[in-house]
C-alpha cells in the first residue's frame, strides 16, 4: 500500500543545490488527484470564537497548521487542498490574528504559553488526538510547546522558517533583545516600525527569486488585520513575550533528542528575520530529518508552494501513512 501511496505521491522537491543555483523544480509527473472543498469554520474555545479552515477526508491522518506573524490561516490557502487529497488538514487563527476574536489586552493574556495551550484545547475540541505539524515563524514556539507537553500526539513536524535555536536570533532581533532587556516606552516605540505596511510587505518580498510571482493580496490582507484598532499594542506585547521561548531552546531540544519525530525542513534561505542559521542546528538533534533549503524569503509558500507540497507528500507517505 505504502508503495503504491509513494507512486501517487508528488516526489519532486527542490533540493539544496538546486535551490542555492535558482534551478526550475520538476513539474509533477501524474495528474494532480482532484482537491476536496476547503470548509471555512468557527468553534468556541474558552469563550473565544477560533476561526480555521479544514479540508480533506476525517478519518485520514491530520496535518496542523500553524501559521506565522503577522498573517493567519490565510497563508495556507493554496497548500491545503493540494495537502487535502490525502490528509485530514486543519488551520486555525490563532485569538488577535485572522478571523478569530481579538479580545482586549486586559481580558486576555497574549502570551505564546497562553496561544499554545488555546490551540490544544482547539485541537481537543475538534477531537484531534493525533496530528503532524506545521510549524512556521510563531507556529513554531506554540507548536513545540503542545510537542513538549504531549510528544504522543505528535506524528511529524514540518519546519518552514521556525526557531529553536539561539543560532537563528541573528542581527534582526537585536532592536527586539534590546525591549526584552529594558521594556521601555522608548525600546517599545522603537518596534513600531515593524508594524507598518512597508515592513509588512518587505517580509513577503524580501529575499525572493521574482517579486512578480508574490501577490500583494497577501500584505494587504495582513495589514488590514494589523491596523484594527488595538491589534498594534498586542502584536508589541508578544514581541516581548517572545522572549519567554528562548529559555525554552534547551526543552524543546531535548524532546527533538528523546522522541526523534520524523521532521521535514523545508526553510527560505534567505529569510532576515529567521535565516538558514537557524535550520542547519536541527541536524544535532534530530536522526529521522529531511532537510532542504530553498532558495526563497520568509514566507516560503508563496514563491515555492509546490515545492513544498510536493516535499510534505513524499516525507508523509513514507514517515505517518500506514503500510
Amino acid at each position: 500500500m505504502k508503495k503504491q501511496l509513494l507512486a501517487l505521491a508528488t516526489v519532486s522537491v527542490l533540493t539544496s543545490a538546486c535551490a542555492s543555483a535558482g534551478a526550475t523544480p520538476p513539474q509533477h509527473s501524474q495528474a494532480p488527484l482532484a482537491s476536496p472543498p476547503v470548509a471555512y469554520k468557527t468553534v468556541e474555545v474558552d469563550g473565544l470564537e477560533i476561526f480555521y479552515r479544514e479540508a480533506g477526508p476525517v478519518d485520514a491522518p491530520t496535518v496542523l497548521l500553524l501559521h506565522g506573524f503577522p498573517t493567519s490561516s490565510h497563508m495556507f490557502r493554496d497548500l491545503i487542498p493540494d495537502l487535502a487529497t490525502r490528509y485530514h488538514v486543519v488551520a486555525p487563527d490563532y485569538p488577535g490574528f485572522g478571523q478569530s476574536s481579538m479580545p482586549a489586552r486586559d481580558a486576555f493574556d497574549y502570551s505564546f504559553e497562553n496561544l499554545s495551550h488555546v490551540v490544544e484545547r482547539f485541537t481537543d475540541r475538534l477531537g484531534l488526538d493525533s496530528f503532524s505539524l506545521y510549524l512556521m515563524d510563531y507556529g513554531a514556539p506554540i507548536g513545540f510547546r503542545i510537542a513538549a507537553r504531549h510528544p504522543d500526539r505528535v506524528e511529524a513536524l514540518v519546519i518552514q522558517n521556525g526557531n529553536a535555536y539561539e543560532e537563528g536570533l541573528r542581527a534582526f532581533w537585536d532592536p527586539i533583545k534590546a525591549y526584552w532587556n529594558e521594556p521601555t516606552a522608548a525600546n517599545r516605540d522603537a518596534l513600531r516600525g515593524l508594524l507598518t505596511i512597508d515592513a509588512t510587505r518587505w517580509q513577503y518580498t524580501h529575499g525572493v527569486r521574482d517579486t512578480t510571482r508574490i501577490s500583494p493580496d497577501t500584505w494587504t490582507i495582513d495589514q488590514q488585520r494589523l491596523d484594527r484598532p488595538g491589534n498594534q499594542e498586542i502584536q508589541l506585547d508578544l514581541f516581548y513575550d517572545y522572549r519567554t521561548n528562548v529559555p525554552l531552546y534547551p526543552a524543546w531540544q531535548a524532546y527533538f533528542r528523546t522522541h526523534q519525530p520524523p521532521t521535514l525542513i523545508v526553510w527560505g534561505k534567505n529569510d532576515t528575520i529567521f535565516p538558514a542559521e537557524g535550520a542547519h542546528p536541527y541536524k544535532r538533534d534530530l536522526t529521522n530529518l529531511d532537510f532542504h533549503l530553498l532558495d526563497t524569503g520568509h514566507f516560503a509558500l508563496e514563491e515555492d508552494g509546490d515545492v513544498i507540497a510536493a516535499a510534505i507528500h513524499r516525507f508523509l507517505a513514507k514517515n505517518v501513512l500506514d503500510d
